[in-house]
C-alpha cells in the first residue's frame, strides 16, 4: 500500500497533465474543447486514477454537451494515459477513469433553494410589518400578590 500522500500527489500531476494536454490541443478532438479538468484521486495501490471534468457550454444560452464530452475522453483515453506515464514516471502507469463532476450542479441548486430561502424571508418580514399580537397585549397572568401564599399552608393542595 502507497503512502497517501504519494497518491495526492500523483492524483494532482495526474490533473495537471491530463488538463494541460486537452488545453493545449494535444489531443485533436473538438468534443473536448469546452472540458474542464476540475480533481482526480488515485486509489491507494496507485493503480486507477479517476479524473473529475466538468463541461461548459460555448455561449450561455447552449447547453453543455456531456454526452459528447464523455465519447471524446473515452476515445483519447488511450492517448491521455500515455502523456500521463511519461509525465509522472512511475513504474505502473495508472488507468484512467473520466467521470463528469457534479458538483457545479449541486452548488446551482444550493444557490436557487438559498434564493428561494431569501424571498419567502422577504415574504415574511412585509407580512410582518403591519402585524399586531392576537388577544391582548400582555397575554400572561398577573403573578398572585405574596399575601395569598402566607394563608396557605405548604403541601396543602387541591390533589390531597
Amino acid at each position: 500500500m502507497a503512502d497517501p500522500a504519494r497518491a495526492r500527489k500523483l492524483a494532482k500531476r495526474i490533473s495537471t497533465i491530463v488538463a494541460t494536454a486537452i488545453a493545449d490541443k494535444e489531443i485533436k478532438d473538438p468534443r473536448l474543447d469546452y472540458i474542464t479538468i476540475t480533481d482526480a484521486k488515485v486509489t491507494a495501490d496507485l493503480h486507477d486514477a479517476t479524473v473529475y471534468y466538468t463541461v461548459r457550454g460555448v455561449d450561455l444560452e447552449t447547453e453543455p454537451d456531456v454526452e459528447g464530452a464523455a465519447a471524446g475522453l473515452a476515445k483519447a483515453t488511450g492517448a491521455l494515459r500515455s502523456k500521463v506515464g511519461a509525465g509522472t514516471g512511475v513504474r505502473f502507469t495508472p488507468t484512467l477513469t473520466f467521470v463528469a463532476d457534479t458538483v457545479p450542479d449541486a452548488a446551482r441548486h444550493m444557490e436557487e433553494l438559498l434564493a428561494r430561502a431569501r424571498a419567502a424571508d422577504d415574504e415574511v418580514a412585509k407580512a410582518r410589518e403591519n402585524a399586531t399580537h392576537a388577544g391582548e397585549a400582555d397575554p400572561y397572568k398577573e403573578p398572585r400578590a405574596a399575601e395569598d401564599d402566607e394563608d396557605e399552608p405548604v403541601g396543602s393542595g387541591e390533589a390531597d
